[in-house]
């Protein structure tokens, strides 16, 4: 074996054992598979849905690959972003219903406007305090939970274990600066249809 082949093995063992356990890149789902409490069925098929759904809406435009986000938790389908104009906005909403296995499809998609430097950065910082504020309390498993933010608007997609860790995670949301309304799709381990025993 010459060196070349050396450093390439080394890289795929390296990579290999740095696969992790977070269901963020391994099964898109955005919660650690240690304390999803879907059962790996569900959080597969979830993933499925979803990376069907990316590549349906990358066919039908390549601009949604950075506009439109989509979250799939226990078969509900939501999409936040961008688009165009309300026709797009119609057309990804019968997308969503159209994937296989589809409970619900919550579309909080908004109508692009001229870009405003100062309201992206504003909303990035609503974004990261809240995402802080998840991280410091130890009474909320943060990582069950995904933030978006809109023109000041917070968009909470998550499962939470009971209902006042729902109430807290509404709650820290609420006290950040400057937000205008937070909007919810917080789901308790006791709304899914399946669960780990």
């Amino acid at each position: 074996m010459d060196y070349k082949n050396y450093i390439l093995l080394f890289l795929f063992v390296f990579t290999v054992g740095c696969v992790g356990y977070s269901s963020t890149g391994v099964l898109g789902t955005g919660v650690s598979v240690a304390i999803d409490p879907r059962t790996i069925g569900t959080q597969i098929d979830d993933s499925i849905m979803q990376k069907n759904l990316r590549a349906k809406l990358i066919l039908m435009d390549k601009s949604y690959l950075l506009n439109v986000k989509t979250k799939v938790l226990d078969g509900r389908i939501f999409i936040t972003g961008k688009v165009n104009t309300v026709e797009e906005k119609l057309k990804i909403t019968k997308l969503g219903w159209e994937i296989k296995g589809a409970r619900s499809v919550k579309n909080d998609l908004k109508i692009k406007e001229k870009f405003n430097f100062t309201q992206t950065a504003k909303d990035v910082l609503i974004t990261s305090q809240l995402r802080t504020a998840l991280i410091t309390n130890k009474k909320i498993r943060s990582v069950n939970y995904d933030i978006d933010t809109y023109k000041k608007i917070i968009y909470v997609y998550g499962i939470s274990q009971n209902e006042e860790e729902r109430a807290e995670v509404i709650n820290e949301a609420k006290q950040v600066l400057d937000v205008e309304d937070v909007v919810t799709s917080i789901f308790l381990v006791e709304d899914l249809r399946v669960i780990k025993n």
